[in-house]
């Protein structure tokens, strides 16, 4: 496809330049906004192959979490070209833009954090902003349409349709975006916040505010030399969040994660009855019996008051092992029954 030169069109803001073909499908609302730094952009993408089927790549409305996507105008996205295109649309405003590969370099891995991020394949908790180039290994980004276009670039058609334009100061600033000394004052907004919506019984929305606040902390931390006294007055804030984010998961059903985040903090304290008694109970429901029967001894041992509670947790992993046996008899009797027909 050719990509001609063509005159900036009026009133956009931006000159796209060679490369990129603008289409207006739904014109939009207002005027054009001034895009100042710190601007927030809130909008759905799909991204398209100029195939003849019109491949469709990623759309925010149907990949993984199926959430809109934010950017911050002059924070260095790491495809620029987005950004550029963004900076000539009006609120609600839906086009599209014919971008030539010369201007998508960094496309692929862009492409993959965001995918991971909606697919929770990645370890990010702090929303969909790309903050920084994926790293590429031998075995590649994950996604074999991703690895063909590192290989073999081509022209992209990006459709966004806008969401919401706010200027700085008319929005909650994300954890990422904050500096040291507005990430240290949200701590315990967040914790505030979380603990509220754990009483409503709010689980997933309270586990994204203490993730949030655990996002800031692991921020601050990287300021900080390792074993000085601010970088451990830091670490020990993390532990709360961690017991709290590790509740939620429990609640929510994601054991997995539940153990991860209980095993972090005995990491850093292996005195907290809380971190053994949760990681038990995850345990349980994975049915890794074993480990989980260790947990709850280790914690009777720290708060003996807890005596009875636990003994009620062991009387369950006794059920559940006498079930387990029934079960693998049943199942060898069956084994040996198959053996003796044949």
């Amino acid at each position: 496809m050719d990509f001609p030169e063509g005159e900036p069109e009026s009133g956009l803001g931006t000159s796209l330049g060679r490369g990129i073909v603008k289409r207006v499908i739904y014109p939009g609302k207002g005027e054009l906004p001034l895009f100042e730094d710190g601007t927030k952009v809130i909008f759905h993408y799909k991204t398209s192959k100029l195939d003849e089927a019109e491949t469709v790549l990623e759309d925010s409305r149907t990949l993984g979490k199926k959430k809109s996507m934010e950017l911050l105008i002059g924070k260095q996205f790491k495809l620029e070209v987005w950004e550029d295109c963004l900076k000539t649309m009006r609120r609600d405003e839906v086009a599209e833009f014919t971008v030539d590969k010369m201007h998508l370099v960094s496309y692929a891995p862009v492409a993959q954090k965001l995918r991971d991020f909606a697919l929770d394949k990645s370890g990010q908790t702090q929303g969909s902003h790309c903050c920084g180039m994926a790293q590429m290994s031998e075995a590649g980004l994950g996604y074999p349409d991703l690895d063909e276009f590192m290989k073999n670039p081509e022209p992209l058609r990006f459709t966004f349709q806008i969401l919401s334009i706010n200027s700085p100061g008319q929005y909650k600033k994300d954890a990422w975006a904050m500096n040291d000394e507005e990430k240290r004052a949200i701590l315990p907004i967040l914790k505030e916040e979380g603990n509220k919506l754990y009483q409503e019984k709010e689980y997933e929305k309270a586990a994204e505010k203490y993730a949030e606040a655990l996002g800031c902390l692991e921020n601050l931390v990287l300021h900080e030399k390792p074993n000085s006294s601010e970088y451990i007055e830091l670490d020990n804030l993390r532990i709360p969040f961690l017991l709290n984010y590790a509740q939620c998961k429990l609640l929510l059903g994601e054991y997995y994660q539940a153990i991860e985040h209980c095993s972090s903090v005995i990491e850093k304290d292996d005195s907290l009855v809380k971190a053994y008694f949760r990681r038990g109970k995850a345990h349980v429901a994975c049915w890794n019996l074993d480990e989980a029967r260790k947990d709850f001894k280790k914690a009777g041992e720290l708060d003996p008051s807890l005596a009875g509670a636990l003994k009620k947790e062991l009387k369950i992993i006794d059920d559940l092992e006498k079930q387990k046996d029934k079960e693998d008899k049943v199942v060898m009797q069956n084994v040996f029954q198959k053996m003796v027909e044949h």
